[in-house]
């Protein structure tokens, strides 16, 4: 049995466990602010004593979660990061950043404290 010439970069079977596009949590769209249910709290477990105001329930992409924390950051003048779709900022900043939130549209629950 001969088989014919076809170009094999194209002649590949391509196997989706899940699916395709459609089942990618990545390529749905954001859900609406109003919609998110953030919780703020301030936390010292693991940090060496250091308080870290955590912001937790975002159900958004890593780049407008990178740009949120960014505004976030230079609103309370410290540092953070952006760690699994939580944004820690250095300090406690819990009713900072819950005013914050509200302005920007989502619903926030202030945790402990």
């Amino acid at each position: 049995m001969k088989r014919s010439k076809q170009n094999p970069a194209t002649d590949r079977a391509v196997y989706s466990e899940f699916g395709g596009a459609e089942a990618n949590p990545l390529s749905r769209p954001d859900p609406p602010t109003s919609e998110q249910k953030l919780t703020v709290q301030a936390s010292r477990k693991g940090r060496k004593g250091k308080t870290v105001t955590v912001v937790s329930g975002f159900q958004i992409s890593a780049a407008k979660l990178t740009e949120l924390a960014k505004k976030l950051k230079s609103q309370c003048g410290s540092g953070g990061t952006v760690k699994e779709q939580t944004i820690e900022i250095q300090g406690d900043h819990s009713q900072k950043l819950a005013e914050a939130l509200k302005k920007l549209g989502y619903p926030v629950k202030v945790s402990g404290g």
